[in-house]
């Protein structure tokens, strides 16, 4: 018996019915992440339904996240994003290895403790840095004169093929970081120690960092970059570092999906 061309759900091959099968196909590793689906028109040829049910099938797979792809476009099965768990003491973490020997900073950071993933196995990791006058909600913060530059840095990761990706964006003024050359040259990310080690080569030393997060809803284009499910809000944090003299040192602007991440946040508190 065949639903093709009634637009019913409720036929051998439904939406629902449809959405079990393409999901045990994917559970038996007949389609494995990263796999581009067949058209639209394919799958209704071969589970011989219409193309509104295979179209409202697809769509629930991908607000639940197994599928993936922009609306109109191509659908591949979705890879599923590492967790990422990220915990305020990690910035403690990072400051103890700042003093460290460099073949000790450069075996671990702060990212590898976020997603239990060692750097060497990424599938892709980019870093693009320019000179901006940048956002002025970023200058009002850094307290820029209007002649000075923001040493923008992009940072973009997936850690495995069509992934979605992950990544920041970061300014420090230029004025603070000009008479190390290499704090300039993104060939040397990643930088063993982070952003704290590459302050110190210029003689800051940080004092606090604060974490303001906001949540709301992705843009389109974050929706397809970060691979994110419909409906699934985004987790804006940016990240001020103040130097141990009082002043804002670098502003971060880091995107994380709300479907991947915990963060813990410990206060210690003095005793009585």
């Amino acid at each position: 018996m065949s639903e093709k061309g009634a637009g019913s759900a409720t036929g051998p091959y439904g939406a629902s019915r449809l959405e079990a099968e393409i999901q045990a196909a994917i559970d038996r590793g007949d389609l494995r992440p990263g796999d581009q689906m067949p058209t639209t028109s394919e799958l209704a040829d071969r589970y011989a339904v219409n193309k509104n049910t295979v179209s409202r099938a697809i769509s629930n797979l991908k607000a639940t996240g197994v599928l993936t792809g922009p609306a109109g476009g191509r659908t591949w099965v979705r890879v599923r994003p590492p967790r990422i768990t990220r915990h305020n003491v990690r910035y403690h973490r990072e400051k103890e290895r700042v003093l460290l020997p460099e073949h000790e900073r450069a075996q671990d950071g702060v990212a590898e403790t976020d997603t239990g993933m060692s750097i060497r196995d990424v599938y892709e990791d980019t870093y693009c840095y320019d000179l901006v006058a940048g956002p002025p909600d970023v200058r009002a913060i850094l307290k820029l004169p209007d002649n000075e530059q923001l040493l923008r840095r992009t940072h973009q990761r997936r850690h495995a093929a069509r992934a979605g990706a992950s990544g920041s964006t970061s300014y420090i003024p230029y004025i603070l970081v000009h008479r190390n050359p290499d704090l300039l040259d993104s060939d040397h990310e990643p930088w063993p120690g982070g952003t704290m080690h590459q302050l110190h080569t210029v003689g800051i030393e940080l004092d606090h960092i604060d974490d303001r997060i906001v949540v709301e809803m992705p843009t389109r284009e974050e929706q397809q970059l970060l691979d994110i499910p419909t409906g699934v809000p985004l987790i804006r944090l940016r990240k001020v570092s103040w130097s141990t003299d009082g002043r804002a040192v670098e502003v971060s602007d880091i995107p994380l999906p709300a479907d991947r991440t915990e963060l813990i946040y410990t206060t210690p508190l003095g005793r009585w």
